[in-house]
């Protein structure tokens, strides 16, 4: 056992002294904040920018209908179109819209004039426009007043609420349950293969370098192959905490940035903040941060957080074990694609089922792909968001640990006869014989 926790220790430290591994740790959360902060922050600057719209209206429907917005601005022209487009064109920013004369003089096609392709933000608010006045004016033809059409129309307010096991009630957002559900098992996926390929590398390293004959030499094969599969689990564990944090704290300093540089942000958090007070409830008389504040409280977090902890080690330490029986049968890193795809295929294929598993958590197919060890990491993770009875998690964890149990036995045995084998052709049937050979 100290054996073990000497490499456990050797790999730690080796892996985490690494320039890669800081450069990564403080690169990872900057990244990530950028990606949350800097969307907001670009969609705002880019808002300061004026743009003028010039309207050459011939059927004469839409005469002072465009209202200014905050960064768009009209005004009409009755000139030709060639002259008005040459005058619109000219200025910086101007675009031209232009809503020619119909034989029918139901103005259904337009044409927006500019040097650059407008956003999207432009477009839309241009066809909303017109189309509401039309369909206003289509509605009036036919004797239908179009307020009649309008106070028709309503919102429907649909809360699904789960009902527990032991009868309490909790509401949920089927869109926030959707979007964990596919953020976790993404996140799952990708740290099982980001920390499964090290230990891939680090004994085809060893391998190639000749160190693991003096290292055996001293320890056991089996020793050898856990204490770099835990101590490269303790590195993934520490470089996940430190990018949660960092990345809390980075987000932290460029709202804090941007709030003290830009008044404009702070008088855009305060107009928000003001028009959430003035709401208030929506139409049906519900609180919009009452809501949300349910939504979370839906949400079983601390099971979350435990399941994603759990399942991200037990995950990884059964595709590791498996990586690290690869690692030590090949001699170059051509050979691993054979063995790398079978060992893969059922982490691929529960991402490709994941529309069907959030579709449908409850169904059969979900069910038992969270109980088998090799797609429960995954399969598990997405369905946890919707609710799962705590005997399916306490079996899927279980069934996960003998799993592992059998997969780190199956893979050490490879593991000790390959990792002393140099120069040989490594197939499926050597493999076999290597499985069966008693020792």
């Amino acid at each position: 056992m100290n054996k073990i926790l000497l490499i456990i220790q050797r790999e730690y430290l080796s892996r985490v002294k690494k320039r890669s591994f800081i450069v990564m740790t403080i690169i990872g959360p900057i990244l990530m904040a950028a990606m949350i902060i800097l969307p907001a922050y670009l969609a705002n600057w880019s808002e300061a920018t004026e743009k003028r719209i010039a309207v050459l209206d011939e059927t004469g429907w839409f005469l002072e209908k465009f209202k200014n917005q905050d960064n768009i601005s009209f005004y009409y022209v009755f000139e030709d179109l060639e002259h008005e487009k040459k005058n619109a064109l000219n200025k910086k920013g101007d675009m031209l819209l232009y809503i020619p004369r119909t034989e029918l003089n139901i103005p259904l096609n337009s044409e927006l004039y500019s040097l650059k392709q407008p956003g999207l933000n432009v477009t839309s608010y241009l066809k909303s426009v017109m189309k509401q006045i039309v369909e206003n004016k289509k509605l009036l033809a036919s004797g239908i007043d179009p307020e009649i059409i309008k106070s028709a129309k309503v919102n429907i307010n649909l809360s699904t609420i789960r009902v527990e096991e032991n009868g309490i009630e909790k509401k949920s957002n089927t869109e926030v349950e959707v979007g964990l559900s596919i953020f976790s098992g993404i996140l799952i996926y990708f740290f099982i293969f980001m920390f499964g390929v090290q230990v891939l590398k680090g004994v085809m390293e060893e391998k190639s370098n000749r160190i693991v004959e003096v290292i055996i030499s001293s320890v056991k094969p089996f020793q050898l192959m856990m204490g770099k599969i835990i101590g490269i689990a303790f590195v993934g564990l520490t470089q996940f905490s430190l990018w949660i944090i960092l990345t809390l704290v980075f987000i932290g300093i460029f709202q804090t940035g941007m709030l003290t540089d830009s008044s404009s942000a702070m008088e855009m958090l305060g107009n928000k903040t003001e028009m959430i007070q003035q709401v208030g409830t929506n139409e049906n008389g519900i609180n919009p941060m009452t809501m949300v504040n349910e939504i979370i409280g839906g949400i079983n977090i601390k099971v979350m957080v435990l399941s994603f902890i759990f399942y991200f080690l037990g995950g990884y330490l059964l595709y590791s074990s498996l990586f690290a029986a690869i690692g030590g049968a090949i001699d170059h890193d051509t050979d691993s694609q054979q063995f790398m795809l079978p060992v893969s295929i059922p982490l691929i294929f529960s991402i490709a089922l994941s529309g069907v598993i959030i579709n449908q958590p409850d169904s059969s197919l979900a069910l038992w792909m969270s109980m088998i060890p090799f797609t429960s990491p995954i399969t598990m993770m997405m369905r946890i968001p919707f609710g799962v009875p705590m005997w399916q998690i306490w079996l899927s964890m279980s069934l996960l640990i003998i799993g592992f149990i059998s997969t780190t036995w199956l893979a050490g045995k490879i593991y000790r006869t390959g990792i002393l084998m140099y120069g040989q052709k490594v197939s499926y049937p050597i493999i076999w014989k290597w499985l069966t050979k008693k020792y």
